[in-house]
């Protein structure tokens, strides 16, 4: 890819190279003819989704693992333009009292909580036991108790969500722990999704191929703030912190952030399945292993301890918090981006939601379908794509 001079000029300007920079840049590069420069602040392409093969042949996930799946038919078409795909079965266990239980919740929990073999007749009466009658959930703890009662709800979910968030679960939105099903079969497997995979060769591989169009050019390290006024350009299409874009004039939006610390071992797996969860007596809330899904066959793995974090100036942010004052922050700077003219806010961090990697896939595309031009030249007709919108929670992290 290479680096444009100051001198240039685009039709389009995105700040990103992630999920929604890059869907966009290669539909207005490849449907529409028009020129485009990526700005991208890091050393790499690919946003949050960037992995990487480590000295010992095994492919990570940089920041976290990256679980793709998708009801959308659209989107996985799509991206299948770029990538062909491993099938991956997301299959996550919760360790806690010395014990690996089933996770999410499901018939075979149910009988390693109890003790004993049991039924899906026995689970569900006893669950309506359990359950503690709130019709309408307002915040995470009332939705997990209103599902399986206050035991579970300590075991897996009160002290995970704490760590997690630095927020109590009554504090947090509801969709933060209801998005985690809870299952009367022995269904064991995290998403519910029709497709679920990975990129065979890698995320990094696919943002290859979607960046390499010739209308597209990518600068890396690069500073939005400092090329901004030496750059010339009809529309702006920002990806990055939405409170970051107003130079913090309404203040900080609240992020969490996380660091991970990696290990390898010289044996083919280090432990049962490709996600365990720590919820309680441990610093760190998961340890990942993406080997189990990656198809992968090395004498070695490398594990992935992931450790939640303040986000502060120098730390990158990857979740937004899902409280009602943080929503309220967010909307002042959600008018602000409202007012205006050839600039479009798209992805997470500009909306300041944390939405799965579909959801950011459609949402790029569906800019794209408002956003359409024929040729260089032709003005657009949609400048601002911004909507404000509630919280929608991945099930990613």
């Amino acid at each position: 890819m290479s680096q444009p001079g100051s001198a240039n000029n685009y039709d389009y300007l995105i700040v990103g190279a992630g999920f929604a920079g890059a869907v966009i840049a290669e539909r207005l590069a490849t449907v529409s003819n028009q020129k485009v420069l990526v700005l991208e602040r890091r050393n790499h392409i690919g946003g949050n989704c960037y992995d990487y093969r480590d000295e010992h042949g095994v492919l990570l996930h940089k920041y976290g693992p990256h679980y793709f799946r998708t009801n959308s038919e659209r989107v996985k078409n799509y991206l299948s333009a770029f990538t062909d795909w491993q099938p991956a079965n997301y299959r996550v266990v919760s360790y806690t009292d010395a014990q690996y239980y089933s996770f999410p919740i499901n018939l075979k929990t149910f009988e390693q909580f109890i003790g004993r073999d049991s039924t899906t007749e026995e689970m569900e009466e006893t669950l309506k036991k359990w359950r503690v009658d709130i019709p309408n959930p307002k915040n995470s703890e009332e939705v997990i108790v209103s599902q399986v009662g206050w035991q579970m709800y300590d075991k897996f979910f009160k002290n995970y969500t704490i760590k997690q968030w630095k927020v109590h679960p009554r504090e947090l939105d509801a969709s933060v722990c209801g998005r985690i099903p809870v299952r009367t079969t022995r269904d064991e497997r995290y998403f519910n999704d029709v497709f679920q995979a990975l990129p065979k060769e890698g995320y990094t591989a696919m943002f290859k191929k979607m960046l390499s169009h010739p209308n597209i050019k990518v600068r890396l390290e690069a500073d939005f703030a400092e090329l901004r006024p030496r750059l010339k350009y009809r529309h702006l299409v920002y990806t990055g912190m939405i409170d970051e874009y107003y130079n913090y004039i309404f203040g900080v939006l609240p992020y969490r952030s996380l660091r991970f610390e990696s290990q390898n071992f010289k044996q083919e797996f280090y432990q049962p399945a490709l996600q365990v969860n720590y919820p309680n007596d441990h610093p760190y809330t998961r340890i990942v292993e993406l080997k189990h899904v990656t198809g992968q066959k090395l004498p070695s793995t490398t594990v992935i301890r992931e450790y939640p974090d303040d986000f502060e100036s120098g730390k990158e942010a990857f979740y937004p918090i899902p409280k009602s004052s943080c929503r309220e922050q967010y909307l002042r700077y959600a008018q602000l981006a409202l007012q205006e003219k050839d600039v479009s806010f798209v992805g997470r961090l500009a909306t300041y939601k944390y939405i799965n990697m579909d959801q950011v896939v459609e949402s790029a595309l569906e800019w794209f379908d408002k956003h359409s031009v024929s040729g260089p030249g032709v003005e657009t007709k949609v400048s601002v794509s911004f909507i404000p919108s509630v919280h929608k929670v991945s099930q990613e992290s």
